[in-house]
């Protein structure tokens, strides 16, 4: 693909994963509450949702996706379940300052990347997104595997480069929590925001 083109997708897509939605949402308060373990899972999931999406979109299956409109409402509402349950272990996480060696117990790597493929897949920003402007940017029918491939490097390295910037800003905010008062109304706050995020998730 040319670089004008790989720019304009890179530009795009950086406005589009940087604007605060549901994942963005769970991911900081995910660290905020329980602090970096699992965030690489969790992004890793949201980002292979993306990949995805690209696929879909440089395949020309947007009326196939509109077929699968059921699987998507089943993961989507899956996602928005387990945030559910990350929301709830928040909200009743010991008020353990950060470096106390009182953290919890972590959740499994898989199903934090379920969850966030979960959270992708069933995003409507995200289809809306990829199905709907990306064709509008880049001449789509023209791609070929090694544009696809370009693109997806592309897509993976701004999708670090946001949720990196993301994970650093909350885990600097959280070592400054000194007091278990101060622990605990980050946990609840933070619980909150992950269950706004399911909520949205699930009824958008």
């Amino acid at each position: 693909m040319s670089l004008d083109a790989l720019l304009v997708f890179a530009a795009a897509l950086f406005v589009a994963a940087a604007a605060p939605g549901p994942g963005i949402a769970a991911l900081v308060a995910r660290v905020l509450g329980r602090g970096t373990g699992g965030a690489v899972a969790f992004t890793t999931g949201l980002a292979l949702g993306d990949v995805v999406w690209l696929a879909v979109a440089v395949a020309g299956l947007s009326a196939l996706a509109q077929s699968f409109h059921t699987v998507f409402l089943v993961l989507k509402y899956a996602g928005a379940a387990y945030l559910l349950v990350l929301a709830w272990k928040l909200w009743t996480a010991p008020a353990a300052p950060a470096g106390s060696g009182e953290a919890p117990r972590p959740d499994p790597s898989w199903r934090l990347f379920l969850a966030g493929l979960a959270v992708t897949l069933g995003n409507p920003k995200v289809m809306v997104f990829y199905l709907a402007l990306v064709p509008n940017l880049i001449d789509v029918a023209s791609i070929t595997p090694l544009g696809f491939a370009e693109l997806a490097a592309v897509l993976l390295a701004v999708l670090a480069v946001v949720f990196g910037s993301y994970i650093l800003l909350a885990a600097r905010a959280r070592r400054l929590l000194a007091s278990p008062r101060a622990v605990r109304a980050v946990n609840r706050t933070t619980g909150a925001v992950m269950a706004g995020a399911a909520v949205a998730v699930a009824t958008r």
